[in-house]
C-alpha cells in the first residue's frame, strides 16, 4: 500500500507532466495549423478552417500551394541566398567570437577590463539605433547590393562573444596550462583543447545566431535593390504583397521558410540543452 508521500509524490509528478504536455500542445499548435493548412488546395475550404480548432485535421493533402510559391516568385534564389548568408554569419562568426572570448577569458593585457565592460554595454544596444549610421558607411564603402554587405556587419556578436566568454572561464585551467608548459601556442590551445570542449556553447551560440539572421528583414530591405541578393524575409514581403491573395500559397511559404530553423534546432539540440543545463548549474 503506498504511503501519503509517495502518493503525493506521484501525483504531482503527474501534474507536472500534464501542464508540461498542454504547453507542448499550445507551442505546437500554430506550426501544425499553418501546415496542415499549407496542404489544402482548395481556398474556400481554407477559409472555413481558419475559423475552427480542429483545422489540425488535414481532409486532403496537395502540394499545389508548394508549386504555386515556385511559380509566382523566384524561391530558390532567396532560399539559397539566406543559406549562404546566415551560413557564412554564423560560421565566421563562432570562430571571431569564440576566439575574443578566449582572449578574454585566460589573457591578462591592458585594457582587458573596459574592452568587457564595452561588449557588455553593446549587448542592450539595438540594432535599429546603428542602422542608419551602418547604412551611410556602408554605402560610402561602395557595399550596397551584394552578399557581405549584409554578412560582415554581423560577423562580431557582443552577445555570442559573452556566452563564449561565461563558457571559457568556467573550463578548468590545469589541461591549457599543461599544454603551454609543454610548448603549445595560444592558438593550438585554443584550437585543438577549447574548441573540442565547448561543444554546447557553440551549438547555443549557433541555434540563436541562426533564429536571429535567419529572419532578419530590416537590413537586407535597406541594402539589397533587387531578389539578387535577397533573402527570404524581404522575398516573402515582396510575394504577400502580390495579387491574387491566396492563403495556400502564403502558408506554404512560411512553412517553406519555418523548416530550416526546425532542422537546425534537431540538430544541435543535444548540445543546446547540455548548455542549458550546464549553466543552470553553474549559476
Amino acid at each position: 500500500m503506498f504511503s501519503s508521500y509517495t502518493m503525493q509524490k506521484r501525483l504531482s509528478r503527474v501534474a507536472i507532466y500534464v501542464v508540461l504536455v498542454a504547453l507542448a500542445l499550445f507551442f505546437l499548435y500554430p506550426a501544425v495549423f499553418m501546415l496542415v493548412l499549407s496542404l489544402q488546395p482548395d481556398e474556400t475550404q481554407i477559409a472555413a478552417d481558419m475559423g475552427t480548432i480542429f483545422s489540425v485535421i488535414p481532409r486532403t493533402i496537395s502540394l499545389e500551394n508548394f508549386v504555386n510559391v515556385f511559380e509566382r516568385v523566384n524561391f530558390g534564389r532567396a532560399f539559397l541566398n539566406s543559406i549562404f548568408i546566415v551560413g557564412m554569419i554564423i560560421g565566421l562568426g563562432m570562430i571571431v567570437n569564440s576566439m575574443i572570448a578566449y582572449a578574454l577569458a585566460r589573457m591578462r593585457w591592458a585594457g582587458r577590463n573596459v574592452v568587457l565592460g564595452i561588449i557588455v554595454a553593446l549587448i542592450i544596444i539595438p540594432f535599429e539605433a546603428v542602422a542608419v549610421p551602418l547604412l551611410l558607411l556602408t554605402n560610402r564603402l561602395g557595399w550596397l547590393d551584394s552578399y557581405h554587405v549584409q554578412i560582415i556587419p554581423f560577423v562580431a556578436n557582443p552577445l555570442h562573444i559573452f556566452l563564449f566568454y561565461q563558457f571559457f572561464i568556467g573550463l578548468p585551467k590545469e589541461i591549457e596550462e599543461a599544454a603551454l608548459v609543454d610548448g603549445a601556442s595560444r592558438f593550438r590551445v585554443y584550437w585543438q583543447i577549447i574548441v573540442p570542449l565547448s561543444g554546447p556553447v557553440f551549438a547555443t551560440v549557433a541555434i540563436l545566431g541562426f533564429l536571429a539572421q535567419w529572419g532578419q528583414f530590416l537590413w537586407p530591405l535597406m541594402v539589397t535593390r533587387g531578389e539578387t541578393f535577397r533573402p527570404l524575409p524581404v522575398a516573402m514581403q515582396t510575394f504577400y504583397g502580390q495579387a491574387p491573395f491566396l492563403w495556400g500559397d502564403r502558408l506554404a511559404f512560411a512553412v517553406m521558410m519555418t523548416l530550416p530553423t526546425v532542422i537546425v534546432f534537431l540538430i544541435f539540440q543535444k548540445w543546446f540543452v547540455q548548455s542549458v543545463a550546464s549553466s543552470g548549474v553553474k549559476g
